[in-house]
């Protein structure tokens, strides 16, 4: 704030030397420093030169009246207080004065003492609340421009730091995407493992897997629960992986008493082999659950009514209707139709009504992803097509998921293996125009053709 000083500085104006010599006398007891001046330009070059405070002018002055000269200190210093002492009655001259000059105090001669003591300390008063306003306005515009600046640092930080969450974000979205896939990926290739076996059916698991999915999203169990089922479906025979091949080709219909305890025994043995896994906790229960009968005749725990889990339902039905027609559930594959007949026959005993209504709906379904593609050889692949559909072995084990991105090594990678194992490896590519965004490239999964 700006120190004003010690002593208030006074000027006094009038052409006659007695009446100034009179105001220096009554003001000096009160601690003022004074200034005189004996006419308009005289205090006008003092106020030039001095930093005064407030001015007590006479109207009648020779070549400049007091209503010019305080005129000009209102357009010159504003903040000067100003005095105007009238020695003659002429109201329109001091009218003038007071519009003119913009005076605070008019005071008539002869003056009373008291009242122009006063009269000067209200414009000192004024003349300080004017500097402090000043410098708080003052003070106020430096710390807002202060705090403008600090709010657009901050701001800038903020976006600034906006900016890297949100990329790191993306990356971490990213980098969870591609685990995502990558442990999906693993999935399928897992599943795929058991249909390498002497009996195993190629693609037998992502029937199932499939079919129980689309039940499971006819029941309206939720996106994180369909997931689970589809899993669980490409898992759910994982327990039998122990079995001899003659075990494992042979129809539950068909196996002794020593062969059914061991049959019984894969969805525990499937569930411990999921359970260490922290992705699939949900999916190993629903591998445990898998034969569970409403009417409680299930096993491995005899599970009734609605402890069986809607979503081991969806899948206990799509693996029956898939198992009656592959030969596991007995000696004689049963045809679509009679496969259904089946199934409908174990409602309200092995499902509930309303698994059986979705799982019927469910085979309605267009399959999820129909893609827009071409079939080509291992030949006419070229670096740069995506792969359309999921590439399997003639086995149904799984070499390369839909969405990859061919480079020059994998094409030269695919021929070298159909050459090598003497295959025909049918390859879906996208069409060119299709608006997809092709997935991350995977590694070649061992022992991997295409299916749709």
């Amino acid at each position: 704030m700006t120190e004003e000083p010690a002593q208030p500085l006074v000027l006094f104006v009038d052409d006659e030397p007695s009446i100034l010599s009179a105001l220096r006398r009554l003001v000096r007891p009160h601690g003022y420093r004074v200034l005189l001046a004996a006419g308009g330009a005289a205090g006008l070059a003092l106020l030039a030169e001095e930093p005064i405070d407030v001015v007590v002018s006479d109207m009648r002055m020779p070549e400049m009246d007091g209503a010019e000269f305080l005129e000009q200190v209102r357009e010159r210093w504003p903040s000067v207080g100003r005095i105007l002492l009238t020695g003659y009655a002429d109201i329109q001259a001091t009218v003038a004065a007071v519009n003119r000059g913009q005076i605070q105090r008019h005071i008539a001669k002869p003056w009373d003492d008291r009242e122009l003591l006063l009269a000067i300390d209200d414009a000192l008063a004024r003349r300080r609340l004017e500097v402090e306003n000043r410098a708080l306005l003052q003070l106020t515009k430096t710390q807002n421009t202060e705090l403008q600046s600090l709010n657009a640092e901050l701001a800038n930080r903020v976006r600034a730091r906006t900016q890297e969450l949100e990329q790191v974000n993306a990356m971490l979205e990213k980098s969870f995407e591609q685990v995502k896939e990558n442990f999906l990926l693993s999935i399928q290739v897992f599943s795929g493992l058991l249909e390498l076996r002497e009996g195993g059916l190629a693609g037998y698991s992502r029937q199932v897997a499939d079919l129980a999915r689309r039940t499971a999203r006819r029941m309206g169990l939720g996106a994180r629960i369909e997931e689970d089922v589809h899993s669980a479906g490409l898992l759910h025979e994982i327990g039998k992986i122990g079995f001899p091949d003659a075990l494992l080709r042979k129809p539950v219909s068909a196996m002794n008493a020593e062969e059914i305890v061991r049959y019984r025994r894969h969805t525990l043995n499937g569930e411990a082999a999921l359970l260490p896994l922290g992705h699939l906790q949900h999916v190993a229960r629903l591998v445990r659950a898998q034969h569970e009968r409403i009417d409680g005749k299930g096993f491995p725990d005899g599970l009734s009514g609605d402890a069986v889990p809607l979503a081991a339902q969806a899948l206990s039905v799509a693996s029956d209707y898939c198992a009656a027609q592959s030969g596991r559930m007995a000696e004689q594959h049963f045809p679509p139709t009679q496969a259904l007949q089946l199934v409908r026959g174990g409602t309200g005993i092995r499902y509930e009504p309303e698994v059986v209504e979705a799982f019927e709906l469910a085979l309605t379904d267009e399959p999820e992803d129909k893609p827009r593609d071409r079939h080509i050889s291992a030949s006419d692949v070229e670096p740069g097509m995506v792969l359309a559909r999921d590439l399997l072995t003639p086995k149904g084990t799984l070499l390369l998921a839909a969405g990859h991105v061919f480079d020059a090594r994998l094409v030269r990678q695919i021929r070298e293996f159909a050459n090598r194992e003497g295959v025909r490896l049918a390859l879906f590519i996208r069409l060119p125009d299709e608006d997809v965004t092709p997935a991350s490239s995977r590694p070649l999964a061992a022992q991997g053709t295409s299916h749709g």
